[in-house]
């Protein structure tokens, strides 16, 4: 298999449990892919595989050909963007603090933070409009705007590939559609690839070049919303 992506017969699970069982599909540069499934298909397991955060019991996952298992965290995490479905936010942290968050894996303990980071930062909140409440406490914003705010703090990473599980959850309608075309247009414009779970087979269709289909830990079907 050829792609930023890979699982190769990717196996997951829980002492008699099986989660994900011979998986395998690769994910080209530029692709952006929902997977779907219904709660406990294996979804988030699936993005957590892809990130490295877990590793396989059979099979391997490869980002540009590299096995993650054999790739040191911090490393991964100049390489790969997780945004979980639940992100717990301790403090009142400023959006702009917030989102410096995402240069943690570039930061030296003896060097501090550098005009390249804070460019970065900078850059994050602009491509997700989120300049405008920099100075703001991130627990004070709407659910749609703190999820461009974990958008702009996976975008601080400066990272080519981009998992994101369930990036809608709990938006309505209209917060839902803004969240997926503003993934769509980081995809034209940054050229990210993109792998996120979506619950929700319709919206995956309106702004997904591919859908990723699993049921009980398989993948059932694979390819373009139509075909799908």
């Amino acid at each position: 298999m050829t792609g930023v992506l890979c699982f190769s017969d990717v196996a997951f699970g829980y002492e008699q449990s099986m989660v994900l069982d011979g998986v395998s599909f690769d994910v080209p540069r530029g692709c952006v892919a929902a997977v779907i499934g219904a709660n406990g298909a294996g979804k988030t397991t699936l993005l957590h595989l892809a990130s490295g955060t877990l590793r396989p019991i059979r099979g391997h996952v490869e980002i540009d050909g590299i096995d993650l298992a054999r790739m040191p965290a911090s490393r991964r995490a100049r390489r790969i963007a997780l945004v979980p479905q639940s992100l717990a936010i301790p403090f009142a942290f400023s959006v702009r603090e917030f989102v410096g968050l995402g240069r943690t894996p570039y930061l030296h303990p003896l060097r501090g933070e550098r005009s390249g980071d804070r460019r970065a930062v900078e850059r994050a909140m602009e491509l997700t409009d989120t300049t405008r409440f920099a100075d703001r406490n991130v627990l004070e914003l709407s659910g749609g705007e703190r999820q461009r705010v974990i958008l702009a703090l996976a975008l601080a990473q400066e990272t080519d590939l981009l998992l994101l599980d369930e990036p809608t959850a709990n938006l309505d309608v209209a917060h839902q559609l803004a969240i997926l075309e503003l993934i769509r247009e980081l995809n034209r414009s940054e050229g990210l690839t993109v792998v996120a779970a979506v619950h929700d087979l319709n919206l995956a269709a309106l702004c997904f070049d591919r859908i990723i289909a699993l049921d009980h830990g398989r993948i059932v079907a694979d390819g373009p919303p139509r075909a799908v």
